[in-house]
């Protein structure tokens, strides 16, 4: 079961998620649910491999909105980073910052 203690050990700044949140501790873990089975990460890999920066941008910018809103600091500062790089459509090398996403929605994943 998730626990604001667990999102703290993650990274997550949980005093400004549950303030988004108006302080309600339920309704910010249960906002957490949406994220299981997620697959959107995934989506972001395949549509920059297939160099359809449009489609990446759409997936990349939903994402920082997600991870924002729930102040997942570890895979918002890199999901933010991939966001303005697609956002100039700048045909770049996105394997590092990939790597670093991909890496902190496993570490979230199995906190779920």
């Amino acid at each position: 079961m998730l626990t604001l203690e667990a999102l703290r050990s993650y990274g997550a700044d949980v005093e400004e998620g549950l303030h988004r949140c108006m302080n309600m501790e339920a309704f910010y873990l249960k906002l957490f649910d949406s994220l299981k089975g997620d697959t959107r990460v995934e989506e972001l890999k395949a549509a920059i491999a297939a160099k359809d920066l449009d489609r990446a941008f759409e997936t990349a910018h939903a994402l920082k909105g997600i991870y924002g809103n729930l102040s997942l600091t570890p895979l918002f500062q890199p999901i933010q980073e991939l966001t303005e790089l697609l956002r100039a459509r700048k045909d770049t090398d996105y394997s590092a910052l990939l790597a670093e996403i991909t890496a902190q929605k496993e570490k979230l994943d199995a906190l779920l």
